[in-house]
């Protein structure tokens, strides 16, 4: 490839990854306040904060089992989605490395 295309489209990609999205606003933080329908954060009063993290800890309180709300070892969890991964890649690789055992390119006496 030509030397200053490749610089001049890594430079474009640049510019338009620290530029193009710069007017858009992908991700809010967690602010006090409501998110509107455009994304703009709305102001709460400390009232309203204090009283949503009451419910949070009675809900919590009422329901021990629930945990912390992460799903470690459910399928849609990191666990478990850690364990279909392995079983889906290693069926792949252990069908991949069984024909590859007995495929008509083996050397013959060795293995």
């Amino acid at each position: 490839m030509n030397k200053p295309i490749l610089i001049a489209s890594i430079l474009a990609v640049y510019v338009l990854g620290y530029y193009g999205f710069s007017g858009l606003d992908l991700a809010y933080a967690q602010y006090m306040g409501n998110v509107g329908g455009g994304g703009e954060t709305g102001v709460a009063t400390l009232e309203e904060t204090l009283e949503l993290a009451r419910r949070r800890i009675e809900a919590t309180e009422a329901n021990p089992s629930a945990g912390s709300g992460t799903p470690v070892l459910s399928a849609d969890g990191v666990l478990g989605a850690s364990a279909i991964s392995a079983a889906v890649f290693g069926g792949v690789a252990g069908a991949l490395f069984f024909k590859a055992k007995n495929g008509k390119y083996a050397a013959q006496g060795r293995g």
